[in-house]
């Protein structure tokens, strides 16, 4: 674990200069509910919550358990963004903002959203001839892929994903049954999307959705800090010095955990510590933060593989945009080899019954590095964020768990998601 000795949150709360504003985290938020209704009727698994996508957060004092984690340490959460309906993963956070406001933006300029319109107008004819013509594209490793391409088809758009060869097959077929065209490219993500962006720069129809470079799907990301907060006063839990948030994030290319950790910050302030999580050989967040400020090394450049079974985060160079706002928020980053994620994948189900990738068990290794620390505090409160694994088909989530150290008969079975 590194420890961010540059650490001054009182920089970076609510600057004036800074190009990210509260009020662009609210309009976030109230974007999501305006299209409520319109998401309600596209997708059926979003008619009971009418159309909202949110997850909940569940304490987990089995899983703090088997972690090792003392009940004088604090206590432990799971933020369940592995549940997140539609995309299945917390990219529906950034990835729907971001979709929304481009149709949003297409349907005022061509005059098909009159004051008080009814967001779900959009599904009528006239709208999708219109989206038919606009294409919207984003390179991927696979989740972010999933809820850009899922959501712009399902619009009408013309839904294009350039994927690297670490993404999983099966992320491909899924996108593709959905009605979206996907760019096989070989190399890493960071080709995958260099390769989408000259490609979409071609076309004066295609919007491209730049996870390096994107303040919408930041923004989109940080509205999930305004729910959190609803979370945990509905379970009366009191943030402030006394009783510390600690927030552990798996981090790829950097957009979602920014969005989210500075989101918080906003919120908590000095109160909240938010840690990021990566693979130890895609560290590519830990090797900007340690490099000097404006420069952009790759993991690459360190001798290291990129190589993991964690593909979400199989990333060689952080976002500069994210970089430059966490370096006076970030609390530190922590790394783990992967078998930890498979051990921790497998405890999460026998412990809670939650089914997780193993991008997402990247933060249960954070408590542990805390225990001798000074944030080590009994009234603390731990919140793993979950990122992605509703929509992992059985057969893959099944050798996911022989990978696991943990005998197959101390967790539980496999609950069927298709």
């Amino acid at each position: 674990m590194w420890i961010n000795p540059g650490r001054n949150p009182a920089l970076a709360i609510g600057a004036s200069n800074s190009p990210f504003q509260p009020a662009g985290m609210q309009a976030a938020r109230d974007r999501f509910t305006r299209f409520a209704p319109l998401l309600g009727q596209l997708f059926p698994e979003l008619t009971a919550s009418g159309g909202r996508i949110e997850s909940p957060l569940l304490p987990a004092p089995a899983m703090q358990e088997a972690l090792g984690l003392p009940a004088d340490q604090g206590r432990l959460w799971v933020k369940a963004d592995h549940s997140l309906p539609v995309a299945g993963s917390v990219k529906a956070r950034g990835g729907f903002h971001e979709v929304l406001e481009v149709t949003e933006r297409l349907a005022l300029a061509n005059d098909l959203l009159p004051s008080d319109a009814d967001y779900r107008s959009l599904c009528g004819p006239h709208a999708r001839a219109l989206f038919a013509h606009h294409q919207i594209a984003v390179g991927s490793t696979g989740n972010l892929g999933m809820a850009i391409g899922v959501l712009a088809a399902a619009l009408g758009f013309r839904a294009v994903v350039h994927m690297s060869t670490d993404a999983k097959e099966w992320k491909k077929q899924r996108l593709r049954q959905r009605g979206v065209e996907v760019v096989e490219h070989p190399g890493d993500y960071e080709l995958a999307v260099a390769s989408g962006r000259k490609l979409a720069q071609a076309d004066p129809l295609c919007h491209f959705v730049d996870d390096e470079r994107s303040l919408s799907l930041f923004m989109g990301y940080s509205a999930a800090a305004l729910h959190l907060q609803s979370q945990l006063q509905a379970q009366g839990v009191t943030v402030d010095a006394q009783h510390p948030l600690i927030v552990y994030l798996p981090c790829g290319v950097g957009g979602a955990p920014a969005g989210i950790a500075w989101g918080l910050h906003q919120l908590f302030g000095k109160n909240v510590h938010c840690f990021f999580a990566e693979p130890v050989q895609s560290p590519c967040f830990l090797v900007h933060m340690l490099a000097p400020e404006g420069s952009s090394p790759s993991v690459y450049d360190y001798g290291l593989t990129n190589k993991t079974e964690a593909d979400g985060l199989a990333v060689p160079r952080a976002s500069q945009l994210a970089a430059a706002v966490m370096r006076p928020l970030l609390a530190g980053v922590f790394t783990m080899e992967d078998q930890t994620l498979f051990d921790h994948l497998a405890l999460l189900l026998g412990t809670q019954g939650l089914r997780i990738e193993p991008s997402a068990a990247a933060g249960f290794s954070g408590p542990g590095h805390l225990r001798d620390s000074a944030l080590a505090c009994p009234n603390a409160n731990h919140v793993v964020w979950t990122t992605g694994g509703l929509l992992v088909p059985d057969t893959q989530y099944q050798v996911f768990l022989q990978r696991s150290a943990y005998p197959s008969n101390q967790v539980a079975p496999v609950q069927s998601t298709t």
